[in-house]
């Protein structure tokens, strides 16, 4: 009876490879992109799916297990086991979230080949990304024939790759070398050429496309190390080409990458980052700061705080660190309170959108809504409805501390620090023994600097003593309530959801 509509769900695996207990989602988009780090079983999870299915047809790839684990003295694959979630209607019968479970407990795979699940599999290997020219073995001159293949197909392909690449190709070629070899080649601005002349991502590009176009409906495409030998440009735009293709055909697209610019196409592909541990194997629906860490090297700060000076960046710091978000912080000062209006307006005048970023003030000068929007009038000015729509929103990115009125920051710590009673840690009844000590200063700021200086203590080691004292008090909730609110807001932009979660 025939097969048709099919959708690839999820796939569970409780053993594979160096895979353990993951759980991966192909839901949402038709087209599923797979990042992380080296050797944490990306391009296992196509072979896997590769193997899942029966072609329909046996003049068609029918891909089978032992062509991607082959038992090795290392390695037997005994205890393997997976689970394939998909639907998929049988003439007018749909058979909905089907499970098909696989697996290896002796010397044969379960369940047998022939009663696999039938859909078009294509797949999409890095051996396929060799360029012509270096698989070819002669070193002598090689003579071929040339014929101009011009279905409506190929000019559709020809369109397309000329978007990827950015250069215009007018024809599509087929040469034959004799002896069954067979090789395609283009023209492009006036000059005939074949694949043994083609750059490597460029026969890349002709090979996937064709083999895209040409899946019939509902067929799934598997493409391991997609952004290998492509500009980034030119992988962006196949993504998009495939995506449209996809949309049209229901095809069910998975790739594997590296290339962690992909994020940028989160709005075409499903983001699913791997990474694991010895003991579990994750899946993340989305690729945040810590998975871009993994990939990179480089750990990205998405969440944006402007402060006056370095209490506050310590005061900020403490903040982050009891929500666990410390890492993806970034703290910049603006200096004077008076500048933070001058910043904010800058940047949003530059076509800055500040979405993840807030302005803080000390709270002692500037605290109403009125004074801050009066400030800003100064800086963005117009009374036309787009001034009036910044200024607006300019004044939701700016938040105050909260301190009692007629005190300055830094004398408002040394109180609360001077009310605290004998606590159990020496360190913290020295700073509070310090701190009584001084009564009266010339200069608001020399309650803190006179604390530190007297302790002899480095500042930023000092500065964050003293915040870790004053956040142990009952007057710190309310103190921080404002950044700390705005904060925790921001805590989905930087966590990890794993398929499991979902």
């Amino acid at each position: 009876m025939q097969i048709s509509q099919q959708r690839l769900h999820k796939l569970e695996i409780r053993k594979l490879k160096n895979i353990k207990d993951l759980c991966i989602s192909f839901e949402m988009k038709n087209i599923t992109g797979i990042l992380g780090p080296n050797g944490y079983g990306k391009s296992t999870i196509l072979h896997a799916l590769a193997c899942c299915f029966q072609p329909p047809n046996e003049d068609q790839e029918n891909y089978k297990f032992s062509n991607f684990f082959l038992p090795n003295p290392d390695a037997l694959w005994e205890g393997s086991e997976l689970t394939l979630f998909h639907t998929y209607r049988q003439a007018s019968q749909l058979h909905e979230n089907v499970e098909q479970p696989y697996g290896k407990s002796s010397d044969r795979w379960k369940p047998i080949y022939r009663r696999r699940p039938t859909r078009n599999v294509h797949y999409f290997g890095v051996d396929s990304c060799v360029p012509l020219i270096e698989a070819e073995k002669r070193n002598v001159k090689i003579n071929y024939s040339t014929s101009n293949v011009s279905e409506d197909i190929i000019t559709t392909i020809l369109e397309k790759a000329s978007y990827c690449l950015n250069k215009q190709y007018t024809a599509y070629n087929l040469h034959d070398s004799g002896r069954g070899r067979k090789f395609i080649g283009v023209e492009a601005n006036g000059i005939r050429y074949s694949a043994l002349s083609m750059s490597a991502g460029e026969q890349k590009i002709f090979l996937l496309l064709e083999r895209v176009f040409r899946a019939i409906k509902y067929s799934l495409i598997l493409i391991d190390e997609l952004d290998l030998l492509l500009h980034d440009s030119a992988m962006k735009n196949l993504i998009k080409v495939i995506s449209d293709r996809a949309q049209s055909h229901n095809l069910q697209v998975v790739f594997t990458t590296h290339r962690e610019s992909i994020i940028e196409l989160s709005n075409l592909i499903n983001i699913r980052h791997i990474f694991g541990t010895s003991e579990k194997t994750f899946c993340f629906n989305e690729t945040k700061p810590d998975a871009i860490n993994r990939l990179t090297g480089t750990q990205p700060r998405l969440i944006e705080v402007f402060v006056e000076d370095d209490v506050a960046v310590a005061i900020i710091k403490k903040i982050a660190g009891q929500l666990g978000i410390s890492r993806h912080v970034s703290i910049q000062r603006f200096g004077a309170a008076i500048n933070c209006f001058t910043v904010l307006a800058g940047l949003l005048l530059r076509g800055e959108s500040c979405e993840n970023s807030i302005f803080v003030l000390d709270g002692d000068v500037y605290k109403t809504k009125e004074e801050q929007e009066k400030c800003l009038k100064a800086v963005l000015t117009g009374d036309d409805e787009k001034a009036k729509l910044l200024r607006q929103s300019s004044l939701e990115k700016i938040k105050c501390l909260n301190i009692p009125e007629n005190i300055k920051p830094e004398k408002y710590i040394h109180s609360i620090i001077i009310n605290l009673k004998e606590i159990i840690d020496n360190e913290g009844n020295e700073i509070i023994g310090v701190a009584k000590e001084i009564v009266a200063v010339d200069n608001s700021h020399k309650y803190v600097d006179d604390i530190i200086s007297r302790l002899d203590w480095d500042r930023g080691a000092g500065l964050s003593k003293i915040i870790d004292l004053v956040s142990s008090t009952q007057d710190w909730a309310n103190y921080v309530a404002n950044v700390k609110d705005w904060l925790t807001s921001q805590i989905p932009l930087v966590q990890e959801v794993t398929s499991q979660e979902v």
